[in-house]
């Protein structure tokens, strides 16, 4: 089963986690309303009380979640292994993650924002790349690793990575300022994005390790993104110049600008 897994990209940083219906895997405009899954929820209330049922839950109705938090993620161990819902407790309850638990539910109580930027952003999105898949995506907490996983048509938001510029964690664990700047909640959509993107549009195979086209191929990612959300989240020089080949290009798809560096 193929996997990717992605952090808040070091490529992303320098070059400067809702479900999405389609209607028979269509693709394109017929798409409908984005609503985040809030497994985050669920997941929230079996690490703070230790309820079965939500345990149940999450194994039961989010059994691909469940086993890629615990063990890409978190790397607790094996879910079938007999004493992980133990250590999956017991992970959590140290002090600076159970703080993380209660500034995510203190901080999102409410995603209707997100909800609708969401549904906004993919519809510009499917404009553009008519015949790309929307995954399903859902929010999460971590424990500070990865922002963004994506995996097998899923898309993950992990929300204690979104928590605030000014967020006195943060600051203790020694995220740059230029990181902080990405923590926020407005940036929680243009990540689902170019993560996304990236996922379905690498780097040749070598290729990532050429500094001059990665940038270039992040930029082009980032342009994207720009344009799905109608605003200049990201503004670099990668960004001009892709925005500058489009205009001279009018011919060129966007499919072939993410295809070909």
């Amino acid at each position: 089963m193929r996997k990717l897994y992605l952090a808040l990209a070091v490529t992303m940083l320098v070059c400067l986690g809702c479900e999405w219906h389609l209607r028979s895997g269509a693709a394109g405009g017929e798409a409908t309303k984005v609503s985040i899954e809030r497994y985050d929820l669920i997941e929230t209330l079996y690490l703070t009380t230790g309820d079965y049922a939500a345990l149940g839950q999450l194994n039961t109705s989010y059994p691909r979640q469940t086993r890629m938090l615990i063990e890409d993620i978190l790397q607790l161990g094996k879910v079938d292994d007999p004493n992980i819902n133990q250590k999956f407790l017991h992970f959590f309850q140290d002090s600076t993650l159970l703080q993380l638990i209660s500034e995510v539910e203190h901080q999102y109580k409410q995603t209707d924002d997100l909800d609708k930027e969401l549904t906004d952003a993919f519809e510009q999105l499917c404009h553009m790349l008519p015949s790309i898949e929307v995954p399903q995506i859902y929010a999460q907490i971590g424990s500070l690793d990865q922002s963004i996983v994506v995996s097998d048509g899923m898309l993950g938001i992990s929300l204690d990575k979104y928590l605030g510029s000014d967020n006195p964690l943060y600051l203790k664990y020694g995220y740059s300022e230029q990181q902080r700047a990405m923590m926020q909640r407005s940036y929680i959509v243009p990540d689902c994005l170019g993560f996304y993107l990236l996922s379905l549009y690498p780097l040749p195979a070598g290729a990532d390790s050429v500094k001059q086209l990665r940038d270039a191929h992040m930029g082009r990612i980032q342009w994207v993104v720009n344009r799905a959300m109608q605003r200049k989240v990201f503004a670099n020089e990668f960004v001009v110049e892709a925005d500058k080949l489009m205009r001279e290009s009018r011919d060129m798809s966007v499919e072939h600008l993410l295809k070909h560096i």
